[in-house]
């Protein structure tokens, strides 16, 4: 199965943005920070939906306000970096 999958799902991800589904078509986009984003967590509005957010690097604080790009979807958690 896993050999019939394997370039299906290639495929997809080399799909653009506007034709991916699901989180998939959330990554690349830009958020505004709600909360302080920090490793402990905090929130974005991303596409008019609050999300739960963590910065891309742990290292990174990111206050409200700011507007950051979503790296990676992580369940329920995105991803983000600083523009």
């Amino acid at each position: 199965a896993l050999v019939a999958l394997r370039p299906i799902a290639k495929r997809h991800m080399r799909l653009p943005a506007q034709l991916r589904t699901g989180t998939a078509a959330l990554v690349g986009r830009h958020a505004t920070v709600l909360e302080q984003v920090s490793e402990s967590g905090g929130c974005v509005r991303l596409d008019g939906e609050v999300w739960t957010a963590r910065p891309y690097d742990e290292d990174e604080v990111i206050e409200p306000g700011q507007r950051v790009h979503v790296m990676e979807i992580r369940g329920a958690t995105a991803l983000v970096t600083s523009e």
